[in-house]
């Protein structure tokens, strides 16, 4: 199922970011004891059927505490509500877009809702992983980072409704114990080790059969949770409230599997008035039975499928089962990000292995929003296993897009067009997921947006 991108579409990724998904370039949140009452009206074509969509979204902050709530309800042409919208427990949960303390990179940070992209250390065993990337399957996980100064955590819990992702790397920057921690750039040297499972019932599996008549799945070979675990140094180079550059080694190893190193430097840059600047470059060194960055932006897509339209029993496809078989040779990783002035913002990345031709893996989110203009243009699109150039930009069952582009007639409004390419469930006979497929949603929508200020700061 393929479809070539619209010029516009194509013309978006280069200027644009995930607007209903947290900016991971800059979180964008009310500004402490601020808040904003937003929601809006639509009619929304979902794999070209109408319906008729309304949302809410208010969204407040009270010092360090901050939360979000998000309502979408679609209507048919029969005034009834589309069932994939409240079929699962999850759904019901998932209303509550984000509830947080604090704000990444601060010294304690916590979000509970949706985690749209998270990155584990250096990326080496978990890079941009998205727990929904189904807006039919909304799920609700956890974020919890401390940094103590002298050590610290970051972990991840990708959903509570079943056993699923969970993530935790601990560090520690040794020389601060002792008075070679004053010395600087050294004095940040950063040691780390990381541990990441997914315990879902189908994480492990190598191979197994569907049967269409019984709409059964039968597996043959299952390794149970997939668990992984890593070990990371970071050799600071520059360290200043200008720039930083540092140097890093990263070993990963998939039990039961493969491992691989990666080293990279990378660079980021605050002192150019109203750029910012982030850049990283990686060789990674692969041996068999291994995949870098395993937990990625579909891994939920990638992680266990079956062929649902076969008349004949049909091989279960898994993650799991790439690895049993898989030599990766070695790869590059590149990222580049940019901001100017808060009002634009651009990340993207790619990565590819030298012995697999249809291993490229690419990142875009853009967002140019600027707050006396009088519009808004934001974009995002994740494509895995791509072959080649050509197979860079077309919309299939390994892509994943948000785009929209609007103009605010009045300060409080907003009139767009959005252009989602996302992910149905597929179920079993006991409403089981066991695939996705792909799904299109066009939306031409009208938004309110009032903030407010709740006075607590007088």
């Amino acid at each position: 199922m393929k479809k070539k991108l619209l010029p516009i579409v194509l013309f978006l990724f280069t200027i644009t970011s995930f607007a209903q998904y947290q900016n991971q370039l800059t979180e964008q949140f009310p500004r402490p004891c601020q808040g904003f009452l937003g929601g809006g009206l639509g009619l929304t074509w979902i794999d070209n059927q109408p319906y008729y969509t309304f949302r809410f979204m208010p969204d407040i902050s009270l010092g360090n505490f901050g939360a979000g709530l998000d309502l979408r309800l679609d209507f048919d042409k029969n005034g009834k509500l589309r069932k994939e919208d409240f079929n699962e427990f999850s759904d019901y949960l998932s209303i509550i877009r984000y509830a947080r303390y604090g704000l990444k990179n601060d010294p304690v940070y916590v979000k509970l809702g949706a985690l749209d992209y998270y990155t584990l250390g250096h990326g080496s065993i978990m890079y941009q992983y998205n727990n929904s990337p189904s807006l039919d399957v909304r799920k609700i996980g956890l974020v919890f980072d401390v940094d103590f100064g002298n050590f610290g955590i970051e972990s991840i819990y990708s959903q509570f409704a079943e056993a699923s992702v969970f993530g935790i790397r601990g560090y520690v920057r040794p020389l601060k114990f002792s008075e070679a921690g004053n010395i600087p750039i050294i004095g940040e040297l950063e040691v780390g080790a990381t541990y990441a499972a997914d315990y879902n019932k189908y994480a492990g599996v190598v191979s197994g059969f569907y049967n269409p008549g019984t709409r059964n799945i039968q597996i043959t070979s299952d390794e149970g949770s997939m668990n992984i675990v890593g070990m990371d140094i970071d050799f600071p180079l520059v360290s200043n409230p200008a720039a930083n550059l540092v140097l890093y080694l990263d070993y990963s190893k998939i039990i039961n599997f493969g491992s691989g190193i990666a080293t990279g430097i990378q660079f980021t840059s605050s002192g150019m008035g109203l750029l910012s600047i982030s850049a990283k470059l990686e060789r990674r060194f692969n041996n068999v039975h291994y995949l870098p960055s395993y937990f990625n932006s579909l891994y939920e897509i990638q992680r266990f499928s079956v062929d649902t339209l076969s008349s004949t029993f049909a091989q279960v496809q898994s993650k799991a089962g790439i690895l049993a078989s898989f030599d990766p040779g070695n790869g590059y990783y590149g990222e580049l990000g940019i901001n100017v002035a808060g009002a634009f913002n651009i990340l993207g990345s790619y990565q590819r292995l030298d012995k697999y031709p249809e291993s490229g893996i690419l990142h875009i989110s853009t967002d140019i929003s600027p707050q006396d203009l009088s519009f808004i243009a934001r974009a995002g699109y994740d494509k895995i296993n791509i072959k080649n150039e050509k197979d860079l930009f077309t919309l299939d069952d390994r892509s994943y897009l948000y785009a929209e582009l609007g103009y605010k007639p009045y300060p409080f409004m907003i009139v767009s067009m959005v252009y989602i390419w996302t992910f149905a469930p597929v179920r079993d006979q006991n409403d089981n997921i066991i695939d996705y497929k792909p799904q299109k949603r066009i939306e031409p929508r009208v938004s309110f947006v009032f903030p407010f200020d709740l006075g607590c700061g007088n």
